[in-house]
């Protein structure tokens, strides 16, 4: 039952958190404070802000995913539709909620769009397989 768990959901309790300002901060503007600031080589400064830190724990939850889509089993089904609960409530509050309108919530939305579409075509592309036709 654990591998039926949508992991995409973590980044959208943890926006969800910090919009409100469950998390200390004001809300919204929280996302553009500088977590990591690094000197390079070339002179230039490279910041990582808690928005881009939240689209990089994203993206490595997406990987996991697509992982867990390989599998099959009767909580692949089941995980298939919460991940498509968790898109729908992606979109429902970046439709709806005024701090949901922002260009770190779209990425977030997008790449759980891209969950449930990779998930489904690994699942349908891996079932595939496993028919045979003996003749």
């Amino acid at each position: 039952m654990v591998a039926a768990f949508p992991l995409m959901i973590l980044p959208f309790i943890l926006y969800n958190l910090v919009m409100l300002g469950a998390l200390g901060g004001d809300g919204a503007s929280t996302f553009a404070q500088v977590i990591l600031s690094l000197s390079m080589l070339s002179g230039a400064l490279w910041t990582l802000s808690l928005g881009d830190l939240f689209i990089l724990i994203a993206l490595a939850l997406l990987f996991v995913e697509i992982l867990k889509a390989t599998r099959t089993g009767s909580g692949s089904l089941l995980n298939h539709m919460l991940s498509m609960l968790v898109f729908v409530a992606y979109l429902v509050e970046f439709l709806l909620v005024r701090g949901a309108a922002t260009q770190i919530f779209f990425i977030l939305m997008v790449i759980a769009f891209i969950d449930v579409v990779a998930g489904f075509a690994v699942s349908i592309r891996s079932a595939g397989r496993d028919v045979s036709i003996g003749l």
